[in-house]
């Protein structure tokens, strides 16, 4: 049995897995994001920590499991967000600075960018973590030695007592400071951004044994570590290149295996280390990155107050033929691929005394699909199927609006939670559960396809609809 957390943007979920990536106990905890000012997003280490270690207690218990039981223990996280410590206390000198705040926008104007997409496969944008670690070295005034970390990087810290300071490739790879070839940290960057060497953690391969974790006084190794979005790619076993996933959750997420090159840079969309298996070389990843997807869902409970649970949306939306003319442009925190305009602000055009609460709900879950094919032909990509996962892939609106406007099908799996069981699954590669991606790949089950029904045609005329919308929000 395999602990996997999944340390994610709305909260922490933990699962027991067993050898044949059944879930047996699963653990939830939410967490408290705080927006002290327009576009910045910040959340407390400590409470992502507590997370942790409840949802752990939470999955174990649920599984009528003991710590001593499990083999491993593997991470995914939310990526770019950025922690800053001190080693002696262990202590945070700041809030972390969350992956979708954009107080460096401004910064990352003036940064040269033909050498960051050279080097890092990034574009110049406040998602990644560079420009806040430098806003942290300048605004935290910080005392004594100091350590920066991704989420990843902070729970291993926290999980081996302070005794380890490390990161994995695909982590790495996210933060504007590591090259891609070799994946390692670029002095020039860390020039660039005034970084010292010594704040930065090891830098490790995804799956192999890299510490030791103490859980109720028992020793588990701490086996696999990778970002969310690569973690959801290698549970959703798209190990050949060419084979694409879509996550949805806060953002959405289009990762497409591109194989052991990285490729040439691309404008709009980003190159990334998919992941690395021990005694292997990286393999990497084209992606488009949505920053509002399940996000604009949370901001119409929250913010509007339109609906008191996402579980509604879906009746909401089936309950109108269409939107009414009305579109919802969810730039609440910028628009990311293929526009990649930190100053975009949301819209909702099309309004008249007819709109009700149904025709903006629906626009919202719309703006998901459209975004998703905005990636998509972005990439060049033409899959055979979109492989999906994450909370809203429950919406069976949204997957069949998806795969109209898309023109796919959309495969959803039998356990949503992928970034979860990619973590569990690199983990359980490095400890001998599974002997290769091969035995991975027939544990992979669908619960759900939704095939292209929309005519042609008509899809294309609604997602230019949506395109003009977008360029009024830009």
């Amino acid at each position: 049995m395999i602990l996997a957390v999944d340390q994610g943007t709305s909260g922490t979920t933990c699962l027991v897995v067993d050898e044949n990536l059944r879930t047996l106990g699963r653990g939830r905890r939410e967490l408290t994001a705080r927006f002290p000012k327009p576009g910045w997003v910040e959340q407390d280490p400590e409470e992502i920590w507590i997370s942790v270690l409840d949802a752990t207690r939470e999955a174990l218990a649920a599984a009528s499991v003991a710590a001593s039981e499990l083999q491993a223990i593997g991470v995914t996280n939310q990526r770019e967000t950025t922690v800053l410590w001190e080693r002696r206390t262990g202590r945070p000198v700041y809030p972390a600075i969350v992956w979708q705040d954009r107080r460096t926008a401004e910064r990352c104007r003036l940064l040269p960018a033909d050498v960051i997409r050279d080097r890092t496969g990034l574009l110049p944008d406040p998602y990644f973590s560079a420009t806040k670690l430098e806003w942290l070295l300048q605004h935290a005034g910080a005392v004594g030695e100091l350590a920066f970390g991704t989420v990843d990087a902070w729970l291993v810290w926290r999980l081996t007592d302070g005794q380890e300071h490390l990161t994995d490739v695909s982590n790495a790879s996210r933060t504007m400071l590591a090259g891609l070839e070799p994946v390692a940290w670029d002095e020039e960057l860390l020039r660039l951004f005034g970084v010292p060497r010594a704040l930065l953690p090891e830098i490790r391969p995804s799956s192999g044994v890299v510490a030791e974790a103490r859980i109720g006084g028992t020793a588990i190794p701490i086996a696999g570590i990778a970002g969310d979005q690569q973690a959801a790619l290698f549970a959703q076993a798209c190990f050949e290149p060419g084979q694409a996933k879509a996550t949805f959750g806060t953002g959405a997420f289009v990762l497409m295996n591109c194989g052991f090159e990285p490729g040439p840079a691309a404008r709009a969309v980003l190159r990334t280390v998919a992941w690395q298996l021990a005694g292997r070389s990286p393999a990497y990843a084209l992606e488009g990155a949505i920053f509002t997807a399940g996000g604009a869902v949370q901001w119409l409970r929250d913010g509007l107050g339109l609906i008191a649970a996402a579980a509604e949306t879906e009746a909401l939306a089936t309950s109108v033929d269409g939107t009414g003319g009305v579109h919802f442009v969810p730039a609440l925190t910028g628009l990311g691929a293929p526009h990649w305009a930190p100053e975009a602000r949301g819209l909702i055009p099309g309004l008249t005394g007819a709109t009700r609460r149904e025709h903006i709900v629906r626009a919202a879950l719309e703006s998901v699909a459209y975004q998703t094919r905005d990636v998509v032909e972005e990439m060049g990509l033409a899959p055979a199927a979109l492989r999906s996962d994450g909370g809203m892939t429950a919406n069976a609106f949204l997957m069949q609006f998806l795969a109209d406007i898309v023109g796919v099908p959309v495969e959803v799996p039998t356990e949503r939670e992928a970034t979860a069981l990619g973590a569990a699954a690199l983990a359980g590669l490095a400890v001998g559960v599974w002997k290769d991606e091969r035995e991975l790949a027939s544990r992979w089950r669908a619960a759900a396809r939704y095939e292209p029904r929309l005519d042609r045609a008509e899809a294309d005329r609604l997602h230019e609809a949506w395109r003009r919308a977008v360029a009024r929000a830009l």
